[in-house]
């Protein structure tokens, strides 16, 4: 099975972005655009306070690590888990200087609720692989923890789940290889977008009008 090299790993972070906007992962993660509005700011602040616990904690059977760096040679990427809990369980790993068997439940946190797509799932999905392929286990659940609700949403890692993001994966390291920036398509996620003022610009300097790209889908 081919792997990747660790030079042409992406981040596991650009799944969410590719698959809210494929244009929008291009320009943070070929190009290097990033502004902030309120919508990352209180992203940020909300893995930051994760982030800032301690980095391995327990509570009764269960080991809590913060802040994981994992990767993935067969996919291509590597990133950082918010939080891993090693639950303990008979059909588990073993864990260094901890007595018994763990079995590994990744949670992603975000600052909003649940959405219809599947771009957190995905991006939960692809830490769980990542996982897989660092500790030799499989990995059947995870959960996501949204901020606004203060709630764990449960995401069962699927076949279906796993291949889309194989998929997606593919695609996104097909464009970063040519460093290609996908077209503009307007929608209804260009309004929370904070790099819409940079997306409109670029188009302009195209000698695309401004209203013509807004119309597609905001006006």
């Amino acid at each position: 099975m081919p792997r990747y090299q660790e030079d042409d790993y992406l981040q596991i972070s650009g799944l969410q972005h590719f698959v809210f906007c494929p244009r929008q992962w291009a320009l943070i993660h070929i190009e290097g655009l990033w502004t902030e509005n309120y919508l990352t700011a209180s992203g940020r602040v909300l893995h930051s306070k994760v982030h800032s616990e301690s980095e391995l904690e327990r509570r009764g059977e269960i080991i809590i690590a913060r802040g994981l760096r994992v990767f993935s040679s067969i996919l291509g990427i590597s990133g950082e888990c918010d939080a891993v809990e090693f639950h303990k369980s008979a059909d588990g790993i073993s864990l260094r200087q901890c007595q018994g068997l763990y079995q590994p439940y990744p949670i992603e946190y975000k600052r909003g609720v649940s959405k219809a797509s599947d771009c957190d799932r995905l991006q939960l999905c692809a830490q769980a692989i990542c996982l897989e392929e660092m500790l030799g286990c499989r990995i059947k659940k995870g959960a996501l923890f949204y901020g606004k609700v203060r709630r764990r949403e449960v995401v069962e890692f699927s076949i279906e789940l796993r291949e889309t993001v194989k998929k997606t994966l593919e695609q996104m390291h097909n464009l970063y290889s040519r460093q290609h920036i996908p077209k503009a398509k307007a929608s209804q996620n260009c309004i929370g977008c904070s790099l819409q003022n940079d997306c409109i610009a670029k188009l302009f300097k195209k000698g695309k009008l401004v209203q013509e790209y807004l119309k597609g889908g905001l006006l």
